[in-house]
């Protein structure tokens, strides 16, 4: 098949950089003042503080604390440690602080950033005592496991040969001491793989996860301090979770069975099953001391489960509105949980032998979260979240994803507070190829099955236009596969769409950046059978002329080095040429995950601008 756009996937083409200057001009003059006005309001809610990360030391806690303008890393209750502000001064651009990680006795950080918005980045190693940098690695590593003597790292070749010579994108783990670095673990892996290391908590073992795709997992363990004794343990054709070595065994959060996820336990080859499957699906776990916690998602949002090392359930908590739950860190007495939802911003928490509330973030005003459920074209019921204000205009803007084994679940979008406060009202769908359901909801979204997202959205979508709702429909990344789908497809479900950082060339997604780690989830475009299925709902390749197409924003940046830019470009042009209202907006500092907090506020707000101004 011709391609008559394919020169756009050279972004120094000449062409390419004159279209996204003149497009991002006629974007500004639609949107006109009314973003600068909106910002402010956005920028208010965007700037609430929030803890994204802690690590428990014997030194105190460290936390990763979003405020403002910066992100910084700091002592719990003391001394800021790095700032992304002092970051820009230093290397004099716009820079995303990422994840951070210490080793127990609270000595060294290592601390992981990258400039304009770039997924790949830069590490930094610091001696906590004296604040000095001990290394520096470009590009960014991983997955960062100190010991005493050394650490262990996950290195993803993108561009280049991995050290056994196989072809990006693959990942390879190492281990880095005085002496150097060794190659440890990977030996052979083609791409699609992925893995990660952690410590047992008693700091004997290493606990290996490989997986390929977002699919299958496999587990390895052995002493911490001599890789050549790691075995294979365990192995499953779904995904798999290790949770720790307790007394020789090892425990895991398996999605064997109907895919909902289970508890086992396992020693010298026997398996032992500790938490059986229940209706609902079983998303993370942590022991602390004689205690199993477990999050479980209920029609996608979270309660907390506790259970005995032998599976007995002790007690169930809930939570006063909708909202997601994840453990941040754990040391012998405790663990340490972060919450959100829509109209929460954050909230920590400390569990004992109760949960008990150490701070917390809200959003005053009148805010509302209610649950309802759509039919699919199957006669699968679709769940989705409806968020309100004080007035409800009948404006409906509507998130999904679909995809990759992600659950949607509440929690804070800063633009859409004054989106409810003007009468909107927010729409979070739980469509399949997410794990919200387990397993099999996630496979019956992905691959040939990839239409039921769109089925999905499409109920949710049309439901919502039954009642009289004025439709905004919005997705990013494999989410802007999904409202570019639903816009070829059905136009007449929305009356605005928003698509960001999109994967729309399905016939050509494995030949850009890292697209071919995608294949296992999507498909893959040289074989004759996928290619069929992927040619059915590609939305490059489905532009239709006779369709009437609704005011559509696809919006991207030019760093992002994860899903190349080039799909909202052709996309852009297909859409400009059978004469559609369709708008450009490309970030020219950012990447995929946005670059400084300003630039990633002021995009939400003219995200906010298009739908006040399109419904």
């Amino acid at each position: 098949m011709e391609d008559p756009y394919i020169w756009m996937e050279n972004l120094n083409d000449e062409r390419v950089l004159k279209i996204v200057e003149k497009e991002n001009k006629r974007f500004r003059e639609f949107i006109g003042e009314l973003s600068d006005k909106l910002f402010p309001e956005v920028w208010e809610q965007f700037s609430q503080p929030a803890i994204r990360m802690a690590r428990i030391t014997k030194k105190g806690i460290v936390v990763s604390y979003s405020e403002k303008d910066r992100v910084v890393i700091k002592w719990f209750d003391g001394d800021v440690i790095v700032d992304s502000k002092e970051l820009e001064k230093e290397v004099g651009d716009e820079v995303l602080l990422q994840g951070f990680t210490t080793d127990e006795e609270g000595e060294k950080l290592a601390y992981n950033f990258s400039i304009g918005g770039a997924d790949e980045g830069i590490t930094r190693i610091i001696d906590l005592k004296t604040g000095e940098i001990i290394e520096e690695i470009r590009p960014s590593v991983w997955n960062i496991i100190f010991l005493k003597n050394g650490y262990y790292f996950v290195r993803f070749y993108r561009k280049e040969k991995t050290p056994d010579g196989i072809n990006p994108p693959a990942v390879r783990m190492f281990w880095k001491d005085r002496e150097g670095e060794k190659m440890v673990f990977g030996e052979g892996l083609t791409s699609g793989y992925f893995m990660s290391i952690r410590k047992s908590f008693d700091g004997n073992f290493a606990i290996v996860t490989l997986t390929f795709g977002w699919n299958q997992g496999e587990v390895y363990v052995g002493p911490i301090d001599n890789p050549q004794e790691w075995k294979k343990v365990y192995s499953a054709s779904v995904p798999v979770e290790p949770i720790d070595v307790i007394d020789g065994k090892l425990y895991l959060l398996t999605k064997e069975g109907k895919g909902l996820g289970k508890i086992i336990a396992v020693k010298d080859g026997e398996i032992e099953e500790i938490i059986p499957e229940g209706e609902f699906p079983l998303e993370w776990a942590v022991i602390l001391g004689d205690k199993i916690l477990v999050g479980r998602l209920v029609h996608a949002s979270y309660r907390l489960e506790v259970y005995t090392l032998s599976g007995k359930r002790v007690k169930e908590i809930t939570f006063d509105i909708p909202g997601s739950l994840y453990p941040l860190d754990k040391d012998e007495e405790r663990v340490i949980l972060s919450y959100t939802s829509f109209t929460i911003p954050y909230r920590l928490y400390e569990f004992k032998e109760d949960l008990r509330l150490i701070e917390e973030r809200k959003v005053e005003g009148e805010l509302r979260v209610e649950e309802d459920f759509a039919t699919s074209r199957d006669g699968t019921r679709v769940h989705y979240f409806i968020v309100k204000g004080e007035k409800d205009e009948k404006k409906a803007w509507v998130f999904g994803y679909g995809g990759f084994n992600i659950a949607l679940t509440p929690r804070f979008f800063p633009q859409v507070i004054p989106f409810l406060k003007r009468g909107g009202t927010f729409v979070l769908a739980n469509l399949r190829g997410g794990s919200e359901y387990g397993e099999e909801w996630h496979r019956a979204g992905m691959r040939e099955n990839k239409q039921n997202v769109f089925d999905d959205f499409i109920a949710v979508l049309e439901k919502l236009k039954k009642e009289g709702y004025k439709v905004a429909a919005w997705g990013r990344s494999n989410g802007g596969l999904l409202v570019s789908a639903t816009l070829t497809q059905r136009p007449d479900v929305m009356d605005a769409a928003l698509i960001g950082y999109p994967v729309i060339d399905m016939l050509r997604f494995h030949k850009l950046y890292i697209g071919s780690v995608w294949i296992p989830e999507y498909g893959n475009p040289d074989d004759p059978k996928d290619r069929e299925f992927l040619l059915k709902y590609s939305p490059y390749h489905n532009v239709d002329p006779n369709k009437k197409y609704p005011p559509t924003l696809i919006y991207t940046g030019l760093h992002d080095d994860r899903v190349h830019p080039a799909h909202a470009l052709k996309f852009f042009m297909k859409m400009k040429e059978v004469g559609a209202p369709v708008y450009l907006r490309v970030e020219t500092k950012s990447g995929h995950m946005g670059a400084s907090p300003e630039t990633r506020a002021r995009e939400l707000t003219d995200l906010l601008a298009f739908v006040l101004k399109t419904l």
